[in-house]
């Protein structure tokens, strides 16, 4: 059998795998293998079995590199012994500690452990209490946890904080030089109430795009992003430590920067009526939304204000009511902003852009850092008109960038897989949608389907179907266009201050105005080779090819910056999993109505109403006999009831068990009179659907036909009339 080298990638369950280096699928390890090594080793194992679906099933050979980072757990005294139990439930095994080697923690205290013995086959792991977090139920303990647990960088080295300190507290004169000075075009930043780094100011004006008679409207649209690349060089302590995070964390309650607070929330922020540096993507877009004409430089902007999505959106829908009254001379570049982003919207329906109705929730936490309540994060007018922006100074970015063949960081957005296709065209015709799916399709088909269904009660499970179907965006070299914007090209730069890849962006498009090329390794400028300007890539490949190596080297930044942007989704996830069980565990027993979000071979996922919190009702939990999974449909169906579960049935369920430590919550299913007329709307939707409306069609003409017969064999007065009638008024299969 071969042998084969990866990271193990433990199970709650106690099993786990060996994610290989080769990129093949894991192979499988038995929960005896996982005795000798912990999640994330290092690991050469051998092949030595396929299951009867042809997966790999491996022994462990040999160690390659023991993972040496601090395990976090609950320090526990049982049975005269003390050990920790890991928080990550993937490393399977306790860690037994020596009675000496506790640091001064008692029982039931976090800490971090570092191991000073291994496991192996017959033996446990041995550790030292390396620090005291403090009390599970300490405010904020569940981010000391997530961060640890997630291994997020959140300290800052010395030297960062040194060279941040002794940066400028404001723009400097020889700061200005080489900048065009936009201090008196009034720029604004639009942000949410709790925002406090601003990295994006907008302007907008109205111009005339031609001459004479024949000139039509359009608007000049300025989007002026933080310098960030003008205080952060290559090579020093800040860009190290940024690299290295690659991305701003947020928690409720809480961020752990990118950047240093200095430069994040102060020096390069663009806070208003002070000066700041910027670099401005001026564009030209005409009245259909299409960006005509575009150029980069940069700039000294004051902004003139600092507005809240909230009050944009009151202006915008009265701009005569006191919010306006209080803005008095910005207003009309509100609505000259307006104006244009609904070219840009229009624009975008043209491109055939997906856009997914889904609901985003925001925690609202009080002092202590625990749940008040979980409310809907609402998108108004104002979130979509700062997105099309952004959205249209990234396209320029990348156009520019692409343009003179310079290698960078794409963010990429691949369509379906040949397998997520065939899945999703399989789903649509079980589902008998009426709609089809081609073997090659474009955005504009999956915004159509999501677009028809809008309306039906099981929007949702459809279009999490048509979410699934797609690849996630990662950040790479290779530029293949985004799948979901419908762009042939696009990156991001409009958001240095938190993201890692945007600051490269700025560095490439900065060289590129100096008619230089920045080197990634080193950091440094070179000449750029004289030659001809090349036209415009049709095919997304650069026209002046860079060296394998340093394409290399932009891949490698990608998939790091990809990787962290990951690890700080799931660290975000975890708190917020964390805090809505402390929320729920006060409310066992209770009953609550609910929607289905999702079903699972072993049960249904549902968000309750009004708490906007999920939980998995278990197939065993749901009562009414043996439920059977339809995959083809996503649903469960009662085979003795004939009663169906889809994504969109209306449910009540009581909170029967919250797990804090696996971030689960339980519910059973409630079968009093409340619990059974809810059944009775969801059987009342799914006789909506097209199969059951088509069944209840055939069933009605059935019926008029079997009447028919009948007025024949015993004729009445027009009875032959009121048959075809009967049939007449019943509604096409």
């Amino acid at each position: 059998m071969s042998e084969v080298t990866g990271t193990v990638l433990g199970h709650r369950d106690g099993h786990g795998f060996v994610q290989r280096d080769d990129g093949e699928p894991d192979i499988y390890l038995s929960q005896q293998e996982m005795h000798s090594v912990l999640h994330r080793d290092r690991v050469r194992v051998r092949i030595v079995r396929y299951d009867r679906k042809g997966r790999p099933e491996g022994r462990v050979l040999d160690i390659v590199e023991r993972r040496k980072v601090s395990i976090i757990g609950r320090l526990l005294h049982e049975n005269g012994m003390w050990l920790v139990a890991p928080e990550d439930r993937r490393y399977g095994q306790d860690i037994l500690i020596p009675k000496n080697a506790t640091a001064a923690a008692t029982a039931g205290q976090v800490v971090a452990v570092e191991l000073t013995e291994p496991p192996s086959m017959f033996s446990q792991p041995v550790g030292r209490v390396v620090e005291v977090l403090g009390e599970i139920d300490d405010p904020g303990m569940e981010i000391e946890i997530a961060v640890r647990k997630y291994e997020v960088p959140h300290r800052f080295s010395a030297e960062s904080l040194a060279q941040a300190a002794a940066l400028p507290d404001a723009v400097r004169a020889t700061d200005r030089r080489h900048r065009i000075d936009l201090t008196d075009v009034p720029l604004v930043t639009i942000d949410g109430e709790d925002a406090r780094d601003f990295d994006d100011a907008v302007y907008c004006e109205p111009i005339r795009l031609g001459r004479g008679k024949g000139a039509a409207a359009g608007w000049r649209l300025v989007v002026a992003i933080a310098d960030v690349s003008h205080y952060v060089r290559p090579g020093e302590a800040i860009d190290d430590d940024a690299y290295e995070r690659a991305t701003s964390v947020y928690f409720p309650r809480r961020v752990i920067p990118m950047l240093p607070e200095k430069l994040s929330n102060d020096l390069c922020s663009l806070n208003p009526q002070v000066d700041r540096l910027s670099m401005a993507c001026d564009m030209i877009v005409d009245a259909e939304g299409a960006v005509t004409a575009y150029q980069f430089y940069p700039a000294v902007i004051c902004s003139h204000a600092r507005f809240t999505y909230t009050e944009v959106a009151a202006i915008l829908a009265n701009t005569r009511g006191p919010e306006a009254q209080r803005r008095g001379a910005l207003v009309p570049h509100l609505i000259h902003l307006h104006e244009a982003y609904r070219a840009l919207l229009k624009h975008r329906g043209n491109r055939g852009a997906v856009d997914f109705e889904t609901t985003e929730t925001q925690i609202v936490a009080d002092e202590n850092g625990r749940i008040e309540r979980i409310e809907p994060r609402k998108r108004n007018e104002a979130h979509r008109l700062i997105e099309e922006a952004m959205l249209a100074a990234n396209v320029c970015a990348a156009e520019f960038v692409a343009d003179h063949g310079h290698p960078a960081l794409y963010r990429v957005h691949e369509g379906p897989t040949t397998e997520k296709r065939i899945a999703l065209q399989n789903y649509l015709k079980a589902m008998g949608l009426g709609v089809t799916l081609s073997d090659d399709p474009t955005p504009g088909e999956l915004q159509a389907i999501a677009t028809a269904t809008r309306e039906r009660p099981d929007a949702a499970q459809i279009h999490a179907m048509l979410l699934r179907s797609m690849q996630q965006a990662h950040y790479t070299a290779a530029n293949s266009g985004h799948f979901g914007l419908a762009y042939d090209a696009y990156t991001h730069f409009t958001s240095p201050i938190r993201r890692y890849p945007d600051l490269l962006t700025h560095r490439v498009i900065k060289a590129l105005l100096q008619g230089k090329r920045y080197h990634l390794a080193s950091g440094a400028l070179e000449d750029a080779p004289r030659r001809a300007r090349t036209e415009k890539p049709t095919d997304g490949k650069p026209k002046r090819s860079a060296s394998a190596q340093e394409l290399e080297q932009w891949n490698a930044a990608g998939a790091h910056c990809s990787a962290n942007e990951r690890r700080a989704d799931e660290a975000s996830r975890d708190v917020e999993a964390w805090l809505k069980c402390r929320y729920m565990r006060d409310r066992l027993g209770e009953e609550f109505n609910g929607t289905v979000s999702a079903v699972v071979p072993f049960g249904l996922f549902v968000t309750l109403d009004d708490l906007y919190v999920e939980g998995l009702l278990h197939i065993t939990e749901i009562g009414g006999g043996y439920y059977r999974y339809d995959e083809l449909r996503q649903e469960l169906h009662g085979e003795r009831s004939g009663v169906r579960y889809a994504a969109g049935t209306r449910v009540r369920v009581q909170v029967s068990r919250v797990d804090l430590d696996s971030r689960r919550i339980d519910f059973r299913m409630v079968r009093d009179g409340e619990g059974d007329r809810m059944l009775a709307r969801g059987r009342k939707a799914e006789a909506r659907s097209p199969q059951a409306e088509l069944a209840a069609v055939r069933a009605r003409d059935r019926a008029a036909k079997k009447g028919a017969r009948a007025a024949k064999a015993r004729p009445q007065p027009g009875g032959s009339k009121n048959a075809r009638n009967t049939r007449e008024r019943t509604p096409r299969g």
